[in-house]
């Protein structure tokens, strides 16, 4: 449930199709984020899941599949 509502805002946030988007996929190489695209998607992730998301967790957080486990491991 968790990979399927991260699918679906970085489809949106990086206009690309939700089925290319694995748990492998690296958000910087293959989503072509920068750092602001880096801090709106946490934003949007800690909104849409209710949870804080630190600056010194972010740079952790380079794959999909990170941040389903970290967003599985903070959920209130």
């Amino acid at each position: 449930m968790v990979f399927e509502k991260v699918k679906t805002i970085l489809s949106d946030q990086f206009d690309v199709e939700e089925d290319t988007i694995t748990m492998e996929t690296d958000i910087l190489q293959d989503l072509g984020a920068d750092s602001l695209d880096v801090m709106d998607l946490m934003m949007t992730l800690g909104e849409e899941f209710d949870i804080q998301v630190d600056d010194s967790e972010v740079e952790n957080l380079t794959t999909v599949g990170a941040l389903v486990d970290f967003i599985e491991s903070n959920l209130p």
